[in-house]
């Protein structure tokens, strides 16, 4: 392979972890988990053998994009990449899997149990490649207005 055609199979980003995140053509991004065809169990972060029922043939299943905070913390030392204080959250996905995730946009005074948060997948920082490192993060969710 030339190099010119390495330069173009490359790609601009890539996944603060592989694996557990896509980002679609639309630039929209979600979260991908693991699901067992046989008992319809799903996982997060994905898994190779189902615990619920032992099955070895999971599939990639994309994840939503919308979910209930279960609970949180905030978090007031941290390293100079995180400066505090930051809210730390398990997030409730309509799949039945709990997330754990940074809640960013969101005075942690304002961070409630049972609030609506939306995933977003965001850079965090280029690599030494100079690729964007995409990881997840979730933010209050828009009011649903109901249809009106």
């Amino acid at each position: 392979m030339s190099h010119t055609e390495q330069e173009t199979t490359t790609p601009a980003w890539v996944p603060l972890r592989p694996g557990v995140l896509e980002l679609g053509p639309d630039g929209q991004g979600h979260l991908l988990g693991s699901r067992c065809p046989a008992c319809g169990a799903c996982f997060f972060p994905p898994v190779e053998v189902c615990a619920r029922c032992l099955n070895g043939e999971l599939e990639r299943a994309p994840l939503g994009t919308r979910g209930t905070l279960y609970t949180f913390t905030v978090v007031h030392q941290s390293t100079p990449a995180f400066p505090a204080p930051y809210v730390l959250g398990y997030v409730d996905l309509p799949e039945g899997v709990r997330v754990l995730g940074q809640i960013a946009g969101v005075e942690p005074d304002d961070v409630r149990i049972g609030m609506e948060l939306a995933l977003s997948v965001e850079p965090f920082a280029p690599d030494e490649e100079g690729r964007q490192v995409l990881g997840y993060r979730f933010h209050a969710a828009p009011e649903d207005d109901g249809g009106a």
